[in-house]
């Protein structure tokens, strides 16, 4: 796919996409949507990379639909999404929980961190929420906007939310899509840390390579399956699939090798890369 509103590339076993419209502070629309899920499903597919960053070219990372496109939507008397029929399904996982838009990112196999560079409202917010670990410019302004321009919550904000920061706290950004800082997002558990706007990018890729280097592909791999199978099952169905995961992983050679390498105090060189 030829891209036009991302940018994506390989640098020392990170796949990083860029949504690549500064001129319109990255506001989503449907090329966008349709690149955004390409590049996800080629990071994830490929053997090279490890981890997975997404972040906005500019000063923002995504302040939601394109306002033209939003015109549009009006103009054609309803919703008009802009993608085509067929697009890229990242992860590759057909059941009914994540076969949904941005639903897919759960059934990613590798740790996605959103670089909030700067602002984020609507879709830019449900992306971000949708991925596994979020750092914040300071001082960025974030909003759930729906309210103000009479539409529902958008891409499950309002099944996430809940579970990420509490109901009582969720019903308010999500009642009154009020603007809230990065600094408020910290404190109320949405965001993991807030940086210099010129130190999110470089930050999140010292996260990535730490978890790269630390943690075992397949560790991070079954992890990710469990954090989000999980919110749709029974504690005794997670404990039953962690024995089952516990007893095959313990015969896989990174099990031997992180045995290895905490007796011999030495960093890891994991096998299933």
């Amino acid at each position: 796919m030829e891209l036009k509103a991302t940018r994506y590339e390989v640098d020392d076993g990170i796949g990083v996409i860029t949504l690549d419209r500064p001129h319109r502070m990255n506001a989503w629309t449907g090329r966008m949507h349709a690149e955004y899920r390409f590049n996800l499903a080629q990071a994830d597919d490929d053997p090279n990379v490890r981890a997975i960053i997404v972040t906005g070219a500019g000063r923002g990372f995504c302040v939601g639909g394109d306002a033209q496109a939003l015109e549009g939507h009006v103009e054609k008397g309803g919703y008009d999404p802009g993608t085509p029929a067929a697009m890229a399904m990242p992860g590759g996982d057909p059941t009914p929980e994540f076969n949904a838009p941005f639903a897919y990112h759960f059934a990613l196999t590798k740790p996605i961190i959103a670089a909030m560079n700067g602002p984020a409202a609507g879709v830019g917010l449900a992306l971000a929420c949708f991925t596994d670990i979020r750092f914040a410019a300071a001082g960025a302004k974030f909003t759930t906007a729906h309210g103000k321009l009479n539409l529902p919550a958008e891409y499950g904000l309002s099944w996430l939310l809940p579970r990420m920061i509490g109901l009582t706290r969720a019903n308010d950004l999500l009642l009154s899509s009020r603007v809230f800082t990065a600094e408020e997002a910290m404190a109320l558990g949405l965001v993991n840390a807030v940086y210099a706007a010129e130190e999110v990018l470089r930050e999140a890729r010292v996260y990535a390579q730490h978890l790269i280097a630390t943690v075992s592909p397949g560790s991070l791999r079954a992890t990710r399956a469990q954090i989000y199978r999980d919110l749709h099952r029974s504690i005794a169905a997670s404990v039953d699939d962690s024995e089952v995961r516990l007893r095959a992983m313990m015969k896989e050679a990174d099990y031997a090798e992180g045995v290895r390498a905490f007796l011999e105090k030495r960093a890891p060189r994991w096998r299933d890369v």
